[in-house]
């Protein structure tokens, strides 16, 4: 496996999710960029921790996203009547995927959301 290739999975299950949801946009993409750079340089200091990039940049994108007032990506899976995210699982971790903390319910594989 070649170093950028946990990098390029990451943005593209990201950018996947970004845009089943609408959120594909100048600033998100800028967003996701910011989090693989910032992640290159970890990765470059870890390198065992290949198998946690993706989840980690979903995560990082996430948080960006929040601090511009934006949930992403939004849970439409469960009858919760309070507006609120799907959550990274495992938090680090290989595997990750969409929870709804709210239900318990996994929604989605990361990169795979519908």
């Amino acid at each position: 496996m070649t170093p950028e290739a946990p990098l390029l999975s990451a943005r593209a299950a990201v950018l996947h999710d970004l845009t089943v949801r609408g959120l594909a946009d100048a600033r998100a993409v800028s967003l996701l960029e910011e989090a693989l750079a910032s992640r290159r340089w970890w990765l470059n200091q870890w390198a065992e921790g290949a198998a946690y990039v993706p989840g980690l940049v979903a995560q990082d994108v996430q948080d960006a996203l929040y601090d511009d007032s934006c949930r992403w990506p939004r849970c439409t899976s469960c009858d919760r009547p309070v507006e609120h995210s799907l959550q990274i699982q495992p938090e680090l971790g290989d595997d990750p995927r969409w929870i709804c903390d709210e239900s318990g319910l996994v929604v989605a594989p990361l990169g795979q959301l519908p």
